[in-house]
């Protein structure tokens, strides 16, 4: 299994959020190419990194920021948060993303979604399913929309994207455990999905859990920033499999 380490970016800042509310934010760098190099001298090889300001402004913001950390690292970053229109998919590939991180214009836009994924392929993207009560959540999480994660997931399947990280919203930010059993779910539905666990995880257990039950990979943010699971503990655990 994959251990993607997160990077949230807000005014060149390394923060966390707590379930998506930016009045519960926590700086916990100024240097976020610093904390790249970290992970990347830790043997992982991905970086999950999230324009918080884009997702708030509906267009890409921080894109120097993965254009530095493109330059002077050799991780493969997934780049996600403001991407709505054509342009901002090109500027994100441009700056040095290996994947653009899609949310809620996949949910909102289908149509526009659909013409990126024949323009510049589906496995270009990296999909995320943000959900509550097994609803698709938009807007920062801030709205709940009918759409069933389910069918959203059998939707995009049938197009050819079958990398899609799911997270819990009650789940994220709180240390307290991923959604193993949506995750459980999800697999027995979908046994051949690359299934990213995001949200809830903090300790070397959760990960354990997560491999067995399939999932593929598992975005790690707050758990290292907050010394539930050090560095040195993620690259044994990356070395063991």
């Amino acid at each position: 299994m994959t251990i993607i380490p997160a990077i949230d970016i807000i005014e060149g800042n390394c923060v966390r959020l707590e379930q998506g509310d930016y009045s519960k934010i926590s700086l916990y760098n100024k240097y976020p190419l610093g904390v790249a190099k970290q992970f990347e001298d830790a043997g992982l090889k991905r970086l999950h990194l999230v324009d918080l300001d884009g997702a708030k402004a509906g267009s890409v913001k921080n894109w120097k920021v993965l254009e530095t950390i493109a330059g002077k690292t050799n991780l493969i970053i997934d780049f996600g948060g403001g991407i709505k229109q054509e342009k901002d998919v090109r500027i994100v590939f441009d700056s040095g993303a290996a994947l653009a991180t899609i949310g809620s214009i996949a949910s909102e836009n289908e149509i526009e979604f659909l013409k990126w994924i024949q323009e510049f392929g589906a496995a270009n993207f990296f999909l995320g399913a943000d959900v509550k009560n097994e609803k698709i959540t938009i807007h920062g999480w801030q709205k709940i929309t009918d759409i069933d994660l389910f069918d959203f997931i059998q939707k995009y399947i049938a197009q050819r994207i079958n990398y899609i990280f799911c997270t819990d919203v009650s789940k994220d930010g709180k240390l307290q455990g991923p959604a193993i059993d949506l995750y459980k779910k999800i697999m027995e539905k979908f046994p051949d999905l690359n299934l990213v666990a995001s949200g809830g995880i903090s300790s070397l257990k959760d990960l354990e859990e997560l491999k067995n039950i399939g999932c593929s990979a598992a975005i790690v943010g707050k758990a290292i920033y907050e010394n539930k699971i050090s560095l040195k503990e993620l690259e044994l655990f990356n070395s063991s499999f």
